[in-house]
Order: structure tokens, then sequence, then C-alpha cells
């Protein structure tokens, strides 16, 4: 029997949970910043953080589930490396597993979150040499 392919999550939720976690992993580096200009926004920012953050990661963790559930259900590992045959379903599941990855812009969520951590160091450094 075979099991129907899952189907990719709409572009306002890929992006919607793509700005949440770019802004929840911003708002982390920019409290070390807050401490020294703006003491009083580091405990709501902190808190933004926190609950965006558990909102993106779980996200996350669906899509993860959804994608290894898929290669699951339909043995996709064993079929390649055997070299069996694969059913027009499991080509279905193919097209999501590679699609999902070639939509996320995760790899680009990664690269703004190296930078944004970069300079929230920077800006740290700056203020402790130049208190």
């Amino acid at each position: 029997m075979d099991v129907d392919a899952p189907k990719l999550s709409n572009k306002y939720l890929i992006y919607g949970a793509f700005a949440l976690g770019l802004a929840t992993a911003i708002a982390v580096r920019a409290i070390i910043v807050l401490d020294h200009l703006h003491p009083g926004w580091v405990r709501p920012v902190w808190y933004f953080a926190v609950l965006g953050n558990f909102v993106f990661f779980y996200y996350r963790y669906v899509i993860t589930n959804k994608r290894k559930r898929a290669v699951q259900e339909h043995a996709l590992i064993d079929k390649i490396a055997t070299e069996q045959p694969l059913s027009r379903s499991d080509r279905e599941v193919l097209i999501y597993l590679l699609s999902s990855i070639k939509k996320s812009p995760e790899n680009l969520n990664y690269l703004i979150i190296f930078a944004f951590s970069i300079l929230a160091i920077g800006i740290d450094l700056a203020f402790v040499f130049l208190e």
C-alpha cells in the first residue's frame, strides 16, 4: 500500500517561521548590547527571544519529523541502497523531500545568525574596551 507524499508548507508559513527565527536569533544577540544601552529592555527582549524560539524550533521539529517519517514510511534509503525500483509514490516523496530542502531558507538563516553573532561580539567588545 502506497502512502501519500507529504505536502510542502505554504510560503507564508515558511517565510513567517524564517522571519520569526531570524528575529529571535537577533534578539538574543541584541541582549548584550541592550544591557549596555537600555538595561530595562533586556528582560522583554529575552522573553520575546525565548518564546519565539519555542515556536520556531517546534515548527522546525515538525518539519524534520515530517521528512524523516516520509523516508521511513517509503523505505527510501533501503530501496535506493538495494537499487529497487521506486514507485510513483516514492518519487513523489523524493520530490517533496528535495523541494522542501530547496525551498527552505534555513541556510540564509544560519548565515545571518553567524553575521549577527560576530557583530554582537564586536559591539560588546567595543563597549568593554571603550568604557
